[in-house]
C-alpha cells in the first residue's frame, strides 16, 4: 500500500510536542520529542496492516466518508484511493 502523509498532520504533531516541551521544559527533552514524533510517524504506516478500521467518532470526519484508525493517544483521519 501507498502513503500519503499530508505535511500539515505531521506539522500538527511536531507542534503539539513542541508545545508540550516548552510547557515542561525541565522533565521533557529533546530526545523525547523526537521519539514520541517518531512514534507518531511509524503509527500511520500501521493503518490497515495492525492498526485497525474504526467508525470515525467525530460528524465532520463521517460526513466526509473518512475511516478512523487510533494508536495510542493519536487518532488519525484517512481515505483509501484504489492503493494509495
Amino acid at each position: 500500500m501507498n502513503y500519503k502523509i499530508q505535511r500539515r498532520c505531521i506539522e500538527n504533531i511536531a507542534d503539539f510536542y513542541h508545545h508540550v516541551s516548552l510547557k515542561y521544559r525541565h522533565t521533557y527533552s529533546v530526545e523525547l520529542v523526537h521519539k514520541n514524533l517518531d512514534e507518531a510517524l511509524d503509527a500511520m504506516f500501521q493503518i490497515e496492516k495492525s492498526l485497525l478500521r474504526r467508525r470515525p467518532t467525530l460528524k465532520r470526519w463521517q460526513q466526509l466518508g473518512w475511516h478512523m484508525a487510533n494508536a495510542g493517544k493519536w487518532y488519525y483521519a484517512y481515505t483509501i484511493n484504489e492503493d494509495t
